[in-house]
């Protein structure tokens, strides 16, 4: 496929130098003649102008050829020796490739049904392209694939009916029956641009995958974060202060249903206020992890760090308590997607897109706290 393009424009080009050629020759000949008249120089002019345009077609089309041919050179586009194949892994990552040296022209192996393509999760999630400066709350709430663009979603209540003693051979009481909430949501597009130069394309035959993906993942977290951050300032905020425990003590062991898978996210202030905490022994209360992957423990609660400013302003000390999947419901509608977007300024511009919605589904599942005074030194 990306050989024909090359071919098909290469005569292209060559065509158009040869029709180029041809009308500068005429033009020049009507001015340097002075028996010209003066309809025939003003209709020179006029080809002159047009010679020009053409020079502009010319020029564009061959750096669009040398796109293709820094794509073709690349060590995703040789062929592959026969009776060998490549790994469905490696065929997303050629396709991908080819899809943005190209501009959206070579869309070998791309699936999408529309004129964008999906990252796929293949490169987006490999290890070493994780983002490692950003918390990806997302990983944390209750997820579901959304097939339209709105509707309800169910969510059964914990029951509180119990069962009853019935005799041998007796009827069945009548038991009480499951109760949902239904939670409306609507899915929302998000877009933003990745900032990849048409210089790079032109001028790089490497992989371009790994850049373009771990931008796009890396915006993608942070609209997430923005989204599911603003439903948990949206609980009931409580107020913790002093230099114990006890606050968060009272939430865990009171105020929050004891069936609740409880977490903590806190904003970088709060973590260094928790971090401060000690016991009546002069033990620091937060726990590291003794295993490489576990959580940071506070009172036995996983806790999760994030920016000042997810959670507030720069300083503050802030936090979510509760169980975030219970909480926060996140329905996914298009994971993200990139694709070539026209633009006055730019020419064009790789484009990223995602859609999805987030909506608070437990009143009770959480509360947002804000640390008062701080731990004396």
């Amino acid at each position: 496929m990306l050989t024909e393009i090359i071919k098909e424009l290469r005569n292209k080009i060559a065509d158009q130098e040869e029709t180029r050629s041809k009308k500068a020759e005429e033009t020049r000949s009507i001015l340097e003649n002075k028996e010209s008249t003066d309809e025939e120089i003003a209709s020179a002019n006029k080809a002159a102008s047009e010679v020009r345009k053409m020079d502009d077609q010319i020029k564009a089309d061959k750096e669009k050829l040398r796109n293709y041919e820094a794509t073709a050179k690349t060590p995703n586009n040789h062929k592959e020796p026969e009776g060998r194949k490549l790994s469905a892994e490696d065929e997303e990552k050629r396709s991908l490739n080819d899809f943005l040296h190209s501009k959206g022209e070579v869309r070998d192996g791309i699936t999408s049904p529309n004129v964008g393509v999906t990252i796929p999760e293949s490169i987006v999630y490999s290890p070493e392209n994780e983002v490692k400066s950003a918390t990806d709350l997302s990983q944390l709430v209750q997820h579901f694939t959304a097939t339209t663009a709105s509707g309800e979603y169910p969510i059964l209540k914990r029951a509180t009916a119990t069962l009853n003693t019935v005799e041998e051979l007796e009827k069945n009481p009548e038991l009480a029956k499951p109760d949902f909430e239904k939670i409306s949501w609507k899915i929302n597009t998000y877009r933003g641009a990745i900032p990849i130069s048409n210089e790079a394309i032109q001028d790089s035959a490497i992989d371009l995958t790994g850049l373009v993906s771990r931008n796009a993942q890396e915006q993608k977290i942070n609209t997430t974060n923005v989204a599911i951050s603003t439903i948990l300032k949206s609980f009931t905020a409580k107020t913790v202060a002093g230099e114990s425990v006890d606050d968060i003590k009272h939430i865990l062991n009171v105020d929050l249903d004891p069936a609740y898978n409880k977490v903590i996210v806190a904003s970088q202030s709060f973590y260094n206020y928790l971090d401060t905490l000690k016991d009546k022994n002069g033990q620091y209360l937060l726990h590291q992890p003794i295993v490489d992957g576990s959580p940071v423990t506070l009172l036995g609660v996983p806790v999760t760090v994030v920016e000042d400013t997810a959670l507030g302003q720069d300083g503050e000390a802030h936090a979510w308590i509760g169980d975030l999947k219970r909480a926060v419901v996140m329905a996914d509608r298009l994971d993200i997607q990139v694709r070539w977007v026209d633009n006055d300024i730019y020419g064009q511009y790789l484009q990223a897109v995602t859609r999805f919605c987030v909506v608070k589904a437990d009143e009770n599942a959480g509360y947002f706290l804000t640390q008062g005074a701080a731990p004396k030194a």
